[in-house]
């Protein structure tokens, strides 16, 4: 059977929204850096200062997404919001946007950005593409 779990006051069901709110940094900033990586699987945004040092940084794991459902264009708008929402509380307000990766979320984490209200001077897509690629392999002798 095992022990049963007793929930004291102010413990219950705060969720990961209300946590991440209070974990906010000291320092003031104006301008900032959103850093996108989007893959296949998850989507991770985090916001730098002009000298590249993470302010703030999230996921949508960190959201509270699961599985295949942390790689969908929802849970980055989802991870943005959260992203943009602690930014805005520290006083950002023009923003670069760095992308990286080939996932489903680049766009709509982009769009949330926009969205929020902050002054996009640019996007710059950093993806790291091969110029010449890997050596191919010796072909098959039978």
């Amino acid at each position: 059977m095992g022990k049963k779990r007793i929930i004291q006051k102010g413990e219950a069901g705060g969720g990961a929204k209300s946590a991440q709110l209070l974990k906010l940094p000291k320092r003031r900033l104006t301008a900032g850096v959103f850093n996108i990586r989007s893959t296949y699987n998850n989507t991770l945004i985090n916001l730098a200062d002009e000298k590249g040092n993470v302010i703030i940084s999230s996921s949508s794991s960190a959201v509270g997404f699961k599985g295949s459902k942390k790689g969908t264009p929802y849970a980055a708008t989802k991870v943005a919001e959260s992203v943009g929402e602690r930014a805005r509380l520290i006083g950002v307000k023009d923003v670069v946007i760095k992308v990286k990766g080939i996932g489903a979320g680049r766009e709509s984490a982009i769009r949330a950005f926009a969205g929020m209200g902050f002054d996009i001077a640019a996007i710059r897509d950093v993806t790291p593409t091969p110029h010449n690629g890997p050596k191919l392999k010796k072909p098959r002798r039978v």
